[in-house]
């Protein structure tokens, strides 16, 4: 069987052949006019022995016109017709025993010796005389195979190391690709020898290997068969790579062998990829059954068994008319301008030429109306190999109309295979190709629909198409259209560099994308818009100048596995209704945002790895809702998630990490649905992030290791925090202010660097059954102004006091549960107030409720026990309190300043460095409120070391807790 492509010569060959040229006047046939060759060259002497068993009688015949006339100036002409029906023929001839001859008598089952040929007829024209110098002689019976035209056996020789054309290779033993494939690659030309000749020494042997290469360059495929026979050395010759390369290469224009192993599939293939000893041949004879469209050519396809035309519809109506043979046109090298071609038929038109880019030397063009239609019929059509070209005329006037015409049209229920076509139209309506009605399914592979100044490919009315390894670029409005109904396939295509949108769908159209690279296009590399549906899976779209997929006015579209990058904007546009579904797919590297999600859209955005983005990776605003599941969502330069301008939408699943700004943003009335995500590791700010109006509900989130505050809610937002675990933030948990709101149930918030809840500048959230402990500072924080209602939450475990109330704050805590503090459990200080009801305080290490001087909470059925009073402790020890503080807390006592030492405001003395290490000094008591000494810590400026104290300490320490940060957004 054959296998696959192109043998070359080997380097520093000096063999030669020469291409038939095509002309009507020029003749690939010999002179017949040259001199007669000598017969004293043709004729050896020697004896034979012979047996009855092994001998048969042949007659003898003279060797001086075996091959005819010959000139130094021409080929030999070789005649290769036999006509076994002959009465002529040697091998009818009597038997004239006795007599003998020294001539050499050759076998009559050679083709060599047809009494058609001119070396018989020369012999019949001898007189008398000449006839009775034949004589007959014994040889021995050669075993010469003499198949009929008809008969089909591959080749089983194979080249030896004396006659290989090209250097050894390694080739690929391909399967064969269907039993159909299996039969015509095993088929053998007619007249072709099945196995060599027994190789005999003889003239003909002697003959120089160049000389029979010259001569069979000259020889048609049938004339080399027919040599094939004549013995050994003719055998190896006309089976030679060299003698069919010329002979394929001038009459198909191949520059490497066609492979054609059943009708609809034909492909260029290297010789070394080819399985048989000859891929040339191989290739021959699987296209041998084809006509050609070569103009000026006839003379050269006189005499052989192939059909030529000087016009494409003259073949077209030939090969129509015909229902036995293939329907295989081959349409040569040249520009034509038939008539608008019909194909109704299973005709396969392939163009044959020279070199690699074949199709831009094989041109069809029409100016007047659509250049190749195929219709209801053409199921098995196959057209390959061309450019077709649909280039109106220009016309003056300033705005033209014309019909909507197109270079390829298939249409009803046809479909056919077109291959490595180039298809172009200049026109300015319709489209290069149009695939339209419902069934037509064409089957494009290798296609380039390129410079169009409308549409590249138009998908229509219900028709379907499978677009293969096309590239589809620079056409002046969408590179593929696909509307009403219509659901074609694409597969590994090249959508590039339109000057409108890559992929246009719309009017429920459909359609499936696969492993498609679409990119720099001037608009969106797709579009979806009127309820199209389509279907791009593992596709590119990127380097789009406007977006990436953009799906509007309730489009629709599976999307999935995909790379999304490097867009002008947003990754993928989501708007007006649409509900898409994007799943799976890589969405990073945008100028602007990932996805965005506006004007009412919604979708389902799912199991996306969204990152790199210049803006948020997905943007939700103005009353869009989609669901947005399992996505990743990290290393932004802005935000993970943005939702803003009455968005909603459902968040949940999602791991946001790794962003410069918030992990999710809610703003401005928007009122999402975030839950079980993963909230993390932001670089600059916080976790989420509720501002202006933002509301929405945050549930069963783990929200951790953020630079700012997990959850910060300001200006009038009112989200719902619910059953959320809130850690590791570098400045607190959960930070409200600036008229935040909120309500926080049933939360763990732990381990925080700061407090694990903030309540500051007139805040006023809702603090229901939450754990809040392990802070690093205190557990509540409330002041400038902060109120609240904190209510049947557990405060325990933390750094500083379980709850912080100061500044003009005015709280609520109920039925609280507040211990095992490592300072006080309560703390009301700086002319801050509170309402007290039912809480139970107790285990905490400096006191259970301490109120500042001036301090009056209402109190009402609070339980303060089994506080371990570290502080007065240390008082009634005579002990510094800086002892059991050190700079990071802050015990509740009476504090004084030293007017002989100079302090200041800002100094706090202990009662007992008072009696003891400024003892005799002018003081004067401040109030009783929370600090550490500053005498034990020895920050006191001109004045002697603390006596309580074993070591010297400087802390320039503040005397209140430190102050959260909060997050200034400009947007």
């Amino acid at each position: 069987m054959a296998g696959e492509e192109d043998d070359q010569f080997p380097a520093g060959s000096t063999a030669s052949f020469d291409i038939p040229e095509c002309s009507q006047s020029s003749s690939a046939s010999p002179s017949k006019d040259s001199p007669s060759s000598s017969p004293s060259m043709l004729r050896k002497k020697r004896q034979r022995s012979a047996t009855p068993h092994s001998m048969v009688l042949r007659r003898g015949r003279s060797s001086s016109n075996m091959f005819g006339s010959s000139s130094p100036s021409s080929p030999l002409a070789i005649p290769c017709k036999s006509s076994p029906s002959s009465s002529n023929s040697p091998s009818t001839s009597k038997w004239k025993e006795g007599e003998e001859d020294d001539d050499i008598t050759y076998s009559p089952s050679s083709p060599l010796y047809s009494t058609d040929s001119p070396t018989y007829a020369a012999e019949e024209s001898l007189t008398p005389s000449d006839a009775s110098l034949r004589k007959y002689v014994l040889r021995k019976r050669r075993s010469f195979q003499i198949k009929d035209e008809e008969e089909i056996c591959a080749s089983t020789l194979a080249a030896t190391a004396e006659e290989s054309e090209i250097p050894a290779c390694k080739r690929l033993k391909s399967a064969i690709d269907s039993p159909v494939e299996a039969t015509k690659c095993a088929s053998d030309a007619p007249g072709e020898a099945k196995v060599p000749p027994i190789e005999e020494e003889n003239i003909i042997s002697r003959l120089p290997e160049e000389l029979v290469h010259k001569v069979f360059s000259y020889l048609n495929e049938k004339e080399l068969n027919n040599c094939s026979a004549v013995n050994h050395q003719f055998y190896k010759t006309a089976n030679s790579q060299r003698v069919w390369k010329n002979l394929f290469q001038s009459t198909f224009e191949y520059s490497i062998p066609m492979y054609h192993p059943q009708s609809g599939k034909f492909e260029l293939r290297e010789p070394q990829r080819w399985k048989g000893a000859n891929p040339w041949k191989e290739s021959f004879k699987m296209l041998r059954h084809g006509v050609h469209v070569r103009p000026g050519c006839s003379s050269f396809y006189e005499g052989r068994d192939m059909l030529h035309f000087e016009k494409i519809e003259q073949a077209l109506l030939h090969v129509n008319a015909q229902s036995t043979n293939e329907k295989l046109i081959f349409v040569h090298t040249g520009h034509y301008t038939p008539d608008p071609l019909v194909i109704t038929t299973d005709v396969q038109m392939i163009g044959a030429s020279s070199g690699f880019v074949i199709p831009t030397k094989v041109v069809i063009q029409n100016r007047q109306d659509t250049t190749m239609s195929l219709m209801e019929g053409s199921a098995g059509a196959y057209v390959g190999f061309m450019s077709i070209l649909f280039t109106p005329e220009v016309n003056p006037l300033p705005n033209p109309t014309h019909q909507a015409h197109y270079a390829v049209m298939v249409s009803d229920e046809a479909s056919p295979v077109i291959d490595r076509c180039l298809i172009q139209s200049s026109s300015s309506v319709g489209a290069a190709l149009c695939v339209k009605k419902q069934n037509a399914n064409p089957k494009v592979r290798h296609c380039k629909i390129a410079d169009c100044e409308n549409v590249g490919v138009y998908i229509t009315d219900g028709a379907t198409g499978c677009f293969e390894d096309c590239e589809i670029a620079r056409n002046a409005l969408a590179g593929v259209w696909v509307k009403n109904q219509a659901n074609p396939f694409f597969r590994r295509c090249h959508i590039h560099s339109g000057r409108d949108v890559g992929i246009f769908t719309f009017e429920y159209g459909m359609g499936f994308f696969e492993k498609c690279n679409i990119h720099s296009n001037r608009i969106s590399g797709i579009e979806v818009k009127q309820h199209a549906n389509p279907t791009v899976v593992r596709s590119q779209v990127h380097d789009g100048l406007t977006g990436g997929i953009y799906v509007h006015e309730k489009g629709r579209g599976q999307f999935m596995e995909n790379q999304i990058y490097g867009n002008a904007y947003a990754g993928i546009w989501i708007t007006s209704h649409s509900d898409p579904t994007i799943r799976k797919n890589e969405i990073f590297g945008g100028s602007q945002g990932g996805v965005y999600i506006f004007a009412e859209g919604r979708g389902l955005i799912e199991q996306n790895n969204i990152y790199g983005n210049n803006l948020a990776g997905i943007q939700i605003r103005t009353g869009s809702d989609p669901i947005v599941r399992l996505n990743k969502i990290h290393d932004g330069r802005h935000g993970g998630i943005y939702v803003h301008e009455k968005g909603r939408g459902l968040i949940e699943e999602n791991e946001v990490y790794g962003n410069l700004l918030a992990g999710i943003w809610v703003t401005t009335g928007s009122s999402p649905i975030l839950r079980k995500n993963r909230i993390h590791s932001g670089k600059q700010q916080v976790g989420v992030y509720f501002y202006d109006n933002g509301h929405g509900l945050l549930e069963e989130n783990d929200i951790f290791n953020h630079l700012y505050s997990g959850v910060q809610i300001r200006t009038g937002s009112n989200p719902k925090i619910t059953r959320n675990k809130i850690w590791g933030g570098q400045n607190g948990g959960v930070l409200v202010y600036n008229g935040g709101l909120g309500v926080l149930e049933d939360n763990e918030i732990f381990d925080n660097a700061m407090a694990g809840v903030w309540i500051k500048t007139d805040s006023n959230p809702i603090l229901k059954r939450n754990k809040i402990y392990d802070g690093r500072d205190g557990g509540v924080c409330i002041f400038n102004k902060g109120r609240g209602v904190l209510e049947d939450n557990e405060i325990y475990r933390n750094a500083q006091a379980g709850v912080l109330i100061s500044t003009e704050s005015n709280p609520v805590l109920r039925k609280n549960r507040i211990f095992e503090g490592r300072a006080a459990g309560i703390e009301i200080t700086n002319n801050a107030t509170a309402t007290l009801e039912g809480n139970h305080i107790f285990h905490n290490k400096f006191g259970g409720l301490c109120k500042a001087t001036d301090v009056r909470p209402l109190e009402r059925g609070n339980k303060v026990y089994e506080n371990y009073n570290a502080v007065q402790k240390a008082v009634d020890k005579g002990q510094c309190l800086y002892k059991i503080s050190s700079t990071t807390s802050f015990p509740m006592h009476d504090f004084y300043k030293c007017i002989t030492c100079n302090t200041s405001d800002r100094n706090a003395i202990c009662i007992n460095c008072i009696n003891t290490c400024h003892a005799g000094h002018q003081t004067e008591f401040v109030r009783y409120d929370r600090f550490f000494c500053d005498c034990g810590a020895g920050t006191l400026n001109n004045a002697e070391p603390c006596r309580l104290q074993c070591e010297m300490r400087d802390n320039d320490t503040v005397y209140d807790s430190s102050q959260p940060l909060s997050t200034e957004t400009t947007l």
